[in-house]
């Protein structure tokens, strides 16, 4: 009889953290790979589109290039901007998305909630929430122009109502999707319906509440400038309006670089505060 091989729980074990060893590196490994062809991809398009316009053929006038961008964000940054320093544009516009964003999930989650727990207001409401989601939002920003004036005031409210139905329907819907079987288990507890509420439709409603809050902030954003671009004092969308007034095009495209990484800069700071917050979430459940 040939000798078997026996698995001992020892050999086991030392398996155990190999493999993790394993998948740890392939982890890493995908990682570096996939910002390796981030990387060459973005500088492939910049290459592109410097050579292209320098090579006139595409219109250096109308489509700037790289070039004169990094340029004019550099000019911005050393020199400031005929509004003042860059810095303080970036915060005037920063200020009225995040006051915009913090008012409108507020608004959102509050409402969504309540509507997700109480049958008779979402049936009354309901038709007005969809008759007002169905309105352009971006074309409210000239009436709250009229009403609250060039002041921070209208960017603020443009960046509310852009974010509120995003943040008001995902918290709906997490709220009347809560399992109903830990309801009930909660009602045989004897908890009323307002730790029901706090402590066990909102804890189960905020992976949905999250979800819309890395789009939302985008949106608090579009809110800032249309508003800015429309008619402001300050900000990052008057320096949009000044440039392609002047027939700058590359302060046009300087904007928006810069707005991306205000975005991105947001979106890396929710992603950190809902890894911590969902630690007991497995990593490949993350969006």
């Amino acid at each position: 009889m040939s000798p078997e091989v026996l698995s001992t729980p020892v050999a086991d074990a030392a398996k155990v953290p190999d493999r993790a060893q394993t998948r740890a590196q392939v982890a890493r490994r995908r990682k570096a790979l996939v910002i390796a062809v981030r990387v060459v991809l973005l500088v492939a398009v910049l290459g592109l589109w410097e050579g292209l316009s320098r090579a006139k053929i595409i219109d250096p006038f109308n489509f700037s290039m790289p070039s004169e961008i990094w340029d004019q964000i550099r000019t911005w940054v050393m020199h400031g901007t005929a509004l003042g320093s860059l810095g303080e544009q970036i915060w005037y516009t920063l200020y009225e998305a995040l006051l915009g964003w913090i008012l409108g999930v507020i608004a959102g989650v509050l409402l969504g909630i309540a509507l997700g727990r109480i049958r008779l207001l979402a049936e009354v409401l309901g038709p007005y929430i969809k008759v007002l989601n169905s309105i352009p939002r971006i074309v409210l920003a000239p009436i709250f122009l009229i009403w609250f004036g060039l002041g921070p005031s209208s960017k603020v409210a443009s960046a509310v109502v852009l974010v509120f139905f995003p943040v008001f329907f995902n918290a709906f819907q997490g709220a009347r999707e809560v399992d109903r079987n830990l309801v009930a288990n909660a009602r045989i507890l004897g908890a009323s319906d307002r730790r029901v509420t706090l402590q066990v439709v909102i804890p189960s409603a905020t992976s949905w509440i999250f979800t819309s809050l890395h789009v939302s902030f985008g949106f608090a954003l579009i809110g800032a400038i249309v508003g800015e671009y429309i008619g402001a004092t300050k900000g990052i969308g008057l320096l949009v309006s000044q440039s392609q007034n002047t027939f700058n095009a590359a302060g046009v495209y300087a904007a928006m670089v810069i707005l991306a990484v205000v975005a991105l800069a947001a979106e890396g700071l929710l992603t950190f505060a809902e890894r911590r917050i969902f630690r007991w979430r497995p990593a490949g459940s993350e969006g």
